[in-house]
Parts: C-alpha cells; structure tokens; sequence
C-alpha cells in the first residue's frame, strides 16, 4: 500500500430502493434550527468510550446535524422523543443491551417502529440483529453466522456495494472499498419474509492465524438497511468512523434513516482512495505494531518517526490516537510528523489539542500544518 503524506410484505424495500437525491453541502446551503438533525448515541456500559466519540466526531462532519451521548436512563425518561434517530455504537453489544435492560428495549422497539431512525455499528449491530440464541433486539431480519469465531479479527478490509447501496453512496461507484473492522458480524437473511435490502458485501476473507475457517466472509453481507414498522434501520459490519475518508457514511447513514435531506461532503471528507488493499492483524503484525509503540518512546528521533510512518502504513487503528500525545514532543520532527498524520487521518477528536499545540507552537512548518487542520476540519455551531 503506497502511503501519500499531507494533502494527498406491503413495502419491499421502498425505502432502501429509492432514487437518492445528493443535495449540496449545508454549510453552502445554510443551516438554520429548525433544518438540525438530532441524533443520539448510546453511552452506557458496553459502548465502547472511543467508538462513542469518534462516532459522534463522524456526525459533526455534517453540519446540519447535533449529536448528542445518551445513556440507558436517559432513554427510559423518554428523552430519544428529542431525536431523529439512535446510533448504537461499537463495544460489546450483549454489554449494552444488558445496560438498556428490557424496558429500555421496549422503548426503543417503539420509537423505531412509530417511526425514528436506528443505526447499528459493529456491535450494534450484532444487537439490532435477530440471531437465535444470542441477546438482540430483534428489529433487523439479519442473523450473524459462525458464532464460534465471532472475535474473528481485526483490520482494515475490503467491501463492495450493490446496487441500492451506491444509490445511498453514489460517491463511491467505480471505487474500491475499504474499512476498519474489529470482530464485525458475518450477517446472512433470518427472514424469507421480513427481507432486508443487502447493500455491501464483505470482499475479503477475514482468517488471521487461521483461527477462523476459510471462506466464511466474502460475499457475505456487510451493509444493510430496511424498514421497522414506520421507522428505518441500518446496520454496518465494519468501523467508518474510524476509517479516514469514509467517517461521513455516518451522517449519511443517519440522514437516511431520520427521513432527511442528504447532502454532499467537501472532497477532503470523501476519500475512498486513500486505502488500496485489506490489511488483517495477524499474530506477527501485532507483535509488530507493539514493538512499533514501545519505538515512539525510543530517545532516536529518527527512529520514533519512521515507527509513526510505518504505524500510519499498517492502518493501525489505535496509533492514530497516539499522534496527539506526540504532538507535545520536544523535537521538532516528531511534532512536524503527528501534526501531519492527525491531519491525514483528519482526526477531529484531536481539534483542542490541535488549538492548543498551534498556542505553544514557534515552528512555522508545523504552525502550518496545524493551522491548516482548523481551517479544514474545525466544525462549529
């Protein structure tokens, strides 16, 4: 992989088969309160707090919609009535609906079904499913196959679209498709009736170590949407928001499923080409992305940078959080190059430490590297 720095049923699927109509960005069409989108994240035990944030991040990317953290009590004292739609996030799904409980599930079965949005993301994804034997909720037909092997991996991976799919994200038609993935469901139909509308395709064979059998995941589902009585559902195998170049599939993802206008994204969001093949963690690749940590403390300079370079080549997923706390080095390098990777992987979870490193900042090289990132990613309200 080449690695470019710095500016480099009644109603079968009428919802998920229509003819999508991408309007301009927001920001150049204007936002006023009464057009903001609400959506709510679940945060309660079980969600992963990184998932959580990067999540919310990834909605910020559109400016026409407020994200907000809602926790299990939150949702029991009605407060999803103030949103659009739910994102349940990453972390471990049987964790959050447990933390929900059943009252909380009721609640949520209903505001889907009288019409709001939910969004399942990795393990919120195994918990909107319907598999037999394992703790869901039963509101998307899709069954996760090969439980055995659920932990599966970790990685960057490939997918494709259908058709209805680039009708949702016409922006990647003639693209090929990447995104982080940390022991996704493998999803199939559960319902010959109740049909879900199969947007993505897993492409790559995930199998590291062989710890997982061979040929389980290509062709299997990774992307999917359909309706819930009145309400719309969406579900995601893999991370976007953790995938720079993809995280805005989340606002449109929310957008579909709120019933509300989607929009473009600025061309330094939509990067589906900044990844060109699967990267899976094996054994060895992770004994190596360890070692590549322990670098970034090495007192050689040279050697922290090129093990920086080298973590941004394997599309660790983590490393990209480890630039922030380089960006407070005492070397100008180091500083120069965590600089340039947050802005590469456009980390906007990073925007105060950016603000406040641009304070402390004498070096003009990295003032401009900082800068840039304000102007290109600082969202405000």
């Amino acid at each position: 992989m080449q690695y470019k720095l710095f500016l480099l049923v009644s109603i079968i699927f009428l919802f998920s088969c229509e003819n999508v109509n991408i309007k301009k960005d927001t920001a150049e069409n204007g936002v006023t309160n009464n057009s903001l989108v609400f959506i709510a994240v679940f945060d309660g035990n079980g969600a992963g707090t990184v998932s959580v944030l990067e999540t919310i991040e990834a909605l910020r990317i559109d400016t026409g919609i407020i994200a907000h953290a809602v926790s299990a009590s939150q949702i029991l004292n009605g407060e999803l009535a103030n949103y659009k739609a739910l994102i349940i996030p990453g972390g471990s799904g049987s964790k959050q609906l447990n933390n929900i409980g059943e009252q909380g599930q009721e609640i949520i079965k209903e505001y889907v079904a009288n019409g709001g949005g939910i969004i399942g993301i990795c393990a919120g994804a195994y918990m909107l499913s319907s598999t037999s034997g394992y703790p869901n909720m039963d509101i998307a037909s899709s069954v996760h196959i090969d439980r055995e092997h659920y932990n599966r991996g970790r990685g960057l991976v490939q997918f494709e679209l259908t058709e209805p799919g680039l009708k949702i994200f016409p922006e990647l038609e003639n693209q090929s498709l990447f995104v982080q993935y940390y022991d996704g469901p493998v999803l199939v139909q559960g319902d010959t009736v109740n049909t879900y509308n199969e947007l993505g395709k897993f492409v790559t064979d995930i199998h590291p170590d062989n710890f997982a059998p061979k040929g389980i995941t290509p062709g299997r589902t990774f992307l999917l949407n359909q309706v819930y009585g009145k309400g719309k559902v969406f579900i995601m195998a893999g991370h976007p928001e953790s995938t720079p170049g993809m995280r805005w599939l989340v606002p449109r993802m929310a957008r579909w499923v709120s019933n509300t206008d989607m929009i473009s994204y600025a061309d330094h969001w939509v990067r589906p080409q900044i990844n060109d093949s699967a990267i899976i963690f094996n054994r060895e690749m992770r004994k190596y992305e360890k070692k590549l940590f322990w670098t970034l403390f090495d007192e050689n300079e040279s050697e922290k940078v090129d093990a920086m370079v080298s973590l941004n080549e394997l599309r660790s997923r983590p490393a990209v959080r480890w630039n922030i706390g380089l960006l407070r080095s005492n070397n100008d390098s180091v500083r120069l190059m965590a600089a340039k990777l947050l802005y590469d992987t456009e980390y906007t979870a990073a925007i105060y430490d950016i603000e406040q490193a641009l304070k402390n900042e004498n070096n003009e090289e990295i003032r401009f590297v900082l800068k840039k990132f304000i102007l290109d990613y600082s969202v405000k309200y």
